[in-house]
């Protein structure tokens, strides 16, 4: 979502990151580029203003101009106020014996999705979720919750009622009598200037109690986004924001102006169609990402939700053994797959992002490469080095690739296999020509001078 301002904000930055010393005119050239890219963003125009006052009153400081790399400093300045801007730390719900938490937003912002996949989420952290259907005015809006429920294996709760009020209370009483400790009432999506439908989310708050009122935005409306936060702000006082959509083509400008301007965080952040993706929002972590710095933290738990303990000790105990078969290809491909489109998964990674640019991330690519590996039999995926002329022939037929891609992959292999043995042996691998290398190991490290002439002595006395 914030890939046109990511790239407008590290413009603008970029000159600053190689300068030595820096004078107030190139950092109001800085901060002119940003108030652009931000109002591009379609970010609040008063929080525009606020923001780049506050970047420039920081960036022109004594602790700035005298330190030893003043760009670098601006950047973290940038950074600092971005994540600020966005809510400082992550903010999480409210639990107790028997949590509620309401779910309330305009029609077609998601909320049905949401409550699935929060409800997912919930069940991951340890918890005991139910959905309470009263969203009465969508007609399926029932049939849709109950769908999503079988999925993730959670219990719906609905009835028959045409009161939003009695639904809510009589899914609530059986959650409870069913055990359950967290329960989402999915309530029906509504416009902000339809006094009925919120006056009916007023009374039904009031009925429920809840914890936690979470407000579903979608990322795509921008900023009229925060114009709808502001009208149930003033209606049912929420707590927190979800932001949907935000895989997709929006440009930032509900993310970074929601906060500011309502005074409530984001809570949790939808990345996808999936039903687990949904991801506890960090500011912090979303600025490093808006300027190119990656997100290793995210990175790392979306690796470890991925993949389950036993089976990755397995693979880190193959893979030091310097053994790399296509089954160890396919258990790392869908451990990779798991963790979302590879594309957003690379831009994790601290550098690679700023230098794969636009290059896109040819996905199919990868789903040819594992059609090649099914294509081959258990022991062929085992015993790779069994795969003669013959069976090359068949697994291109069988996979519709060409033989020659299929040389291609086994030799990446062999490479692959030869550069974890010599990492096993604690050498430093040899890259293959395909990234860059000479396929040449580096030499051992030589021992000095001195250390001979000290082992010749050792020698002589013996």
């Amino acid at each position: 979502m914030f890939d046109t301002l990511s790239d407008k904000l590290q413009h603008a930055l970029g000159d600053l990151r190689k300068k030595g010393k820096l004078d107030e005119e190139q950092i109001s050239r800085a901060m002119r580029e940003i108030r652009l890219a931000l109002l591009e963003a379609d970010v609040n125009f008063q929080v525009v203003r606020d923001f780049v006052a506050q970047v420039r009153e920081r960036a022109v400081g004594e602790e700035v101009l005298k330190s030893l790399t003043p760009g670098q400093q601006v950047v973290k300045v940038v950074h600092d106020e971005l994540a600020a801007l966005m809510g400082a730390g992550s903010s999480g719900l409210a639990f107790g014996r028997f949590t509620v938490i309401l779910l309330a937003g305009l029609q077609g912002s998601g909320k049905t999705t949401t409550a699935a996949k929060l409800a997912l989420h919930l069940r991951k952290e340890g918890r005991k979720p139910g959905l309470v259907a009263a969203d009465l005015q969508r007609p399926a809006a029932i049939d849709q919750l109950e769908q999503l429920g079988r999925q993730i294996q959670v219990p719906v709760y609905r009835t028959d009622t045409k009161d939003a009020v009695e639904a809510a209370t009589r899914g609530l009483d059986r959650a409870r009598e069913a055990g359950l400790d967290t329960v989402i009432v999915d309530t029906a999506g509504r416009l902000q200037i339809d006094e009925a439908l919120m006056e009916e989310l007023g009374r039904v708050r009031d009925a429920v109690k809840p914890l936690n009122v979470l407000l579903v935005l979608d990322a795509m409306t921008g900023q009229e986004a925060v114009n709808v936060a502001q009208a149930f702000e003033e209606r049912i006082s929420f707590d927190g924001v979800v932001l949907t959509k935000l895989d997709g083509d929006a440009r930032g400008g509900a993310a970074l102006s929601v906060k500011a301007v309502t005074g409530k965080p984001i809570k949790f952040a939808s990345t996808g169609e999936k039903l687990d993706a949904l991801e506890v929002f960090h500011p912090d972590r979303m600025a490093s990402r808006i300027l190119g710095m990656g997100d290793v933290l995210t990175l790392i738990e979306r690796a470890e939700a991925a993949v389950e303990e036993d089976e990755q000790a397995d693979m880190e105990a193959r893979l030091r053994k310097g053994q790399f078969t296509f089954d160890d290809f396919l258990r790392a491909y869908k451990m990779l797959r798991r963790m979302g489109p590879l594309q957003g998964v690379l831009k994790m990674i601290p550098g690679l992002g700023q230098q794969l640019g636009n290059l896109e991330v040819d996905e199919q690519q990868m789903k040819r490469v594992e059609a090649i590996v099914l294509s081959m039999t258990p022991k062929e995926r085992a015993v790779p080095h069994v795969i003669d002329g013959k069976r090359r022939i068949r697994i291109a037929k069988g996979s519709g690739a060409s033989v020659e891609q299929v040389n291609q992959l086994l030799e990446g292999r062999k490479q692959m296999e030869k550069m974890m043995k010599q990492m096993g042996k604690g050498k430093m691998p040899a890259l293959p020509p395909q990234l860059g290398g000479d396929g040449v190991a580096a030499p051992p490290p030589r021992r000095s001078a001195t250390k001979k002439r000290k082992n010749k002595r050792k020698a002589g006395r013996r």
